[in-house]
């Protein structure tokens, strides 16, 4: 009950800080909507609270065409307390069940079908069949929005299995076809209608923007990726196929916009949900800086910079690649050593009916490549070649993956078995490349220096400071970087 309350005075003050943490069920008139909408507020006794959409979906009402549910912010990864719940939710974003194989997605996770049900139901309100419908849905109702994609594109994109399923869907769903939503003017004014692909996506706020930026300008790769101004762009490759992300903030407030250029259908959708990893856009920000605001150091911090995030990988071998060469070395050399490895060992960038900038024109070296790379003669000493060579065979045999769903203590203990790769590097690919907001490289120089007073820490005692911290190390360790700029990382 006293949960229903802080979502009722959060309704009827339309609070952005609550938008995607809950949905309202508009009882008289079988819609459910973002705590946002501009629409006239119901009265109490005629709305119902959910913890997802899948869970409004569930109890029988349909997305509000004035507010746009598929528009707010996702779900946090690790909404609630249940870390199957979390792995879950990652291991659906990521299409694992676009074939609705619930069996096979619980002995991913190590539970049975029946415990991954009540699971799902008692933190997100809804089952884990309904929060991929909703995701599948909400994401092709987005782009019939704000694309001009073929609706057969669409339906590809959005997981379904074919064109029909995806009519028959959106006239239970909304009562009209995906074609007669797109003509009936209810959708925002569209963006990206031209040979390239634009998407908006919600972030929840406050986000820095340029916090970001600046964290990415000191460590974008030459070649891979460019931050120009505030745009911020880098190479991909899908199933063989060349492309280029680009990112900046968008003209409405709240969100950024995604322009994809060379990027086939197919993958769009597993793009935008790794854009969302990468920039933090899902981070509950409000109550990160009430748990972290509570030292009195990071309170500081965090309000000349509110809305920390951590910045996550595009790629988990490559970011480890760059950790290793970041070791005792600056920023700067680090990324100037990233730059040689790209232009020698990787793909050189092409990209059928699109030009790319003049600064893009690598994709990062695969596993493969640099198993094999002597490295010699680009300032590279031998110990750490042997260490970028070993991690390379580990990841390509399938010994090291950067999968977010395995257990994070787990993946550190097998990434530091590889000679070269200490406690640092792990905690800081787990900290990114598995998104786990608990991750916290205690024995960074930069970290221990911030917070001396009056000597320096040893990490043992900047440790047991920041057990108070948890589980939100990941973005103390953020702030703290973030108040000596580029250090760290």
């Amino acid at each position: 009950m006293l949960q229903n309350e802080v979502y009722e005075r959060a309704r009827l003050a339309r609070d952005s800080r609550f938008d995607g943490q809950f949905y309202v069920g508009v009882k008289t008139t079988g819609i459910y909507c973002r705590p946002i909408c501009p629409a006239n507020s119901p009265k109490s006794q005629n709305v119902a609270f959910y913890p997802s959409a899948a869970a409004a979906s569930e109890a029988g009402f349909r997305p509000c065409l004035r507010c746009r549910p598929e528009s707010a912010p996702g779900t946090p990864a690790w909404s609630g307390t249940s870390t199957t719940v979390r792995r879950g939710l990652r291991l659906i974003s990521s299409g694992a069940l676009d074939e609705g194989n619930i069996e096979k997605l619980a002995e991913r996770l190590g539970v049975t079908s029946r415990h991954l049900r009540r699971l799902f139901s008692q933190h997100l309100g809804a089952s884990p069949l309904a929060v991929a419908h909703t995701q599948r849905l909400h994401f092709a109702k987005q782009l019939i929005s704000e694309t001009s994609l073929p609706m057969s594109h669409i339906s590809t994109a959005a997981g379904y299995g074919s064109v029909r399923r995806f009519n028959d869907t959106f006239r239970k769903t909304y009562g009209k076809t995906p074609r007669d939503l797109r003509r009936s003017g209810d959708s925002v004014d569209p963006i990206g209608r031209n040979a390239t692909l634009s998407v908006r996506l919600a972030c929840r706020t406050p986000f820095n923007w340029q916090a970001m930026l600046d964290f990415f300008t000191h460590r974008a790769t030459p070649g891979v990726e460019q931050v120009d101004g505030l745009v911020y762009r880098r190479t991909m490759s899908f199933d063989g196929r060349h492309g280029i992300v680009e990112v900046q903030p968008d003209a409405r407030a709240g969100y950024l916009s995604l322009t994809l250029s060379g990027i086939s259908t197919g993958a769009l959708f597993d793009t935008v949900q790794r854009a969302r990893e990468v920039f933090d856009l899902d981070a509950p920000a409000a109550e990160i800086g009430a748990a972290l605001g509570k030292d009195s150091a990071l309170r500081k911090m965090l309000k000349k910079q509110p809305g920390v995030r951590v910045p996550g990988a595009w790629n988990g071998f490559e970011l480890t690649v760059r950790a290793i060469l970041g070791q005792q070395i600056s920023v700067k050399g680090a990324t100037t050593i990233a730059g040689r490895i790209a232009a020698r060992y990787g793909e050189r960038l092409e990209i059928e009916h699109a030009d790319a900038p003049e600064a893009l024109h690598r994709l990062f070296p695969t596993p493969d490549r640099l198993a094999r790379a002597r490295f010699n003669d680009i300032g590279l000493i031998s110990s750490r070649a042997q260490t970028i060579r070993t991690l390379a065979r580990a990841v390509k045999d399938g010994d090291v993956d950067f999968e977010a769903i395995q257990d994070p203590d787990a993946f550190c203990e097998n990434l530091k078995s590889i000679r070269g790769i200490g406690d640092w590097t792990a905690q800081y690919v787990a900290m990114r490349a598995l998104k786990n907001p608990d991750a916290f490289p205690a024995s960074d120089l930069a970290l221990l220096k911030v917070l001396a007073c009056p000597a320096r820490m040893t990490p043992k005692e900047l440790e047991a400071r920041a057990e108070t911290w948890r589980p939100w190390r990941a973005y103390a360790a953020m702030a703290l970087w973030s108040s000596l700029s580029s250090s760290g990382g």
